[in-house]
């Protein structure tokens, strides 16, 4: 039986960035916006959560949902574990690429 996520994230597009809390815990992506494509700039979490590829999974799920469904914008993951995402579920989001990158 799969329990719901206590995970909420939100789009703070005053500072471009996208906001993850669990609990007590705050994470972000900063993200720039040109023409039709987001950058995905800067991925900051708190130590706790640094290595913890479960919540990385579903924080850039969440994200990469939003982008698709309220944004409809091409992404260009500029941060490693971004870009690191993006590759193992390459077949999931790679119609979000933008034509010429290669991930």
């Amino acid at each position: 039986m799969e329990t719901a996520s206590t995970l909420e994230v939100t789009d703070n597009t005053f500072l471009r960035q996208y906001e993850g809390r669990k609990g007590e815990l705050f994470a972000k992506i900063e993200y720039a916006q040109q023409e039709r494509k987001i950058f995905l700039t800067k991925y900051i979490v708190p130590e706790e959560l640094e290595d913890d590829n479960d919540f990385r999974n579903e924080f850039l799920t969440l994200v990469f949902d939003n982008i698709r469904d309220e944004k409809e914008l091409k992404v260009v993951p500029t941060h490693p574990k971004i870009a690191g995402f993006v590759r193992k579920f390459r077949m999931k989001y790679k119609d979000m690429l933008p034509v010429g990158i290669a991930i």
